[in-house]
């Protein structure tokens, strides 16, 4: 005789099964799911960025192929546009930011209507005068927070970085504090600290100190607080403080003394930043 209680059962639990096996199918699915991404540069200005900038464009396409992203890049700025940028889930600046009004006014649309973006090192520089005046009120004081350019250190030098952060995607996995490959380290006209909207993930750690080597007492920093990647709660948005390689001004050859990726912990967390970009994760 047929037990129809074991029938229920069996049968409830085939349904139970396959729904598992659906979910957890959509979930890799997910995981997987291509985005694209597009990284505007100038590579025009200081030898360090422009390092950078071909090491990135070397980088990110090599992850591309193994994390099932898309990515592009782009020298042409006029490319900041609504019909250009809506093609794209993810904006990089690798060096600079758009000068041109309407170019800025694309980019600030871009982000306010859900798109991500990640910056780098001197994408967020202002200072006025200069060629890259603080003119663009609502990416410096309010996108970024950062106001404008005070400081640096010189010359490039690997930091100790300290995750202020640790419940954040971009932070996951990376060790409380981590030593990076040399950079020139900025600081800030606006203390992020006091602003709601922005979520410090990593700042210099204290034994970072002395910071840079001179030859002028004012490029090395002895103490302070120093913030080296945040994002705005408001947008989908991670800015760094890196990508400024070492090179050999002194020497007089230019050579290329040092590149950014090359270190297990900072690629962790520029890859964090970006699939929590592109896929929300």
């Amino acid at each position: 005789m047929i037990n129809q209680t074991n029938i229920k059962k069996a049968a409830m639990f085939a349904i139970a099964l396959f729904m598992a096996f659906f979910s957890i199918n959509v979930i890799n699915a997910q995981s997987k799911k291509n985005f694209k991404v597009i990284a505007f540069y100038t590579g025009r200005n200081d030898l360090a960025h422009i390092s950078f900038m071909h090491e990135a464009n070397r980088w990110f396409p090599a992850m591309a192929k193994k994390y099932n992203f898309t990515y592009d890049s782009t020298n042409n700025w006029a490319n900041m546009n609504p019909e250009f940028l809506a093609k794209y889930q993810v904006v990089i600046f690798l060096d600079t930011r758009a000068d041109n009004p309407e170019q800025r006014a694309a980019f600030e649309q871009y982000m306010k209507k859900g798109g991500a973006w990640m910056g780098f090192h001197f994408s967020a520089f202002a200072l006025t005068p200069s060629d890259f005046p603080q003119n663009w009120d609502w990416y410096h004081n309010e996108f970024l927070g950062s106001g404008q350019y005070v400081s640096n250190t010189w010359h490039p030098t690997p930091a100790v970085l300290h995750v202020e952060d640790p419940n954040h995607p971009v932070t996951k996995g990376l060790p409380v504090t981590f030593k990076t490959n040399p950079n020139e380290w900025y600081r800030w006209e606006h203390d992020l600290r006091k602003n709601p909207n922005i979520d410090i993930l990593l700042a210099v750690d204290s034994t970072s100190f002395p910071l840079g080597t001179g030859p002028k007492q004012y490029e090395i920093w002895h103490s302070g607080y120093y913030p080296v990647a945040w994002t705005n709660k408001n947008y989908r948005m991670v800015y760094f403080n890196i990508g400024h390689n070492a090179m050999d001004y002194d020497g007089g050859t230019n050579k290329e003394l040092s590149q950014t990726f090359e270190n297990a912990d900072v690629d962790k967390l520029i890859i964090n930043s970006l699939l929590w970009l592109g896929r929300g994760k």
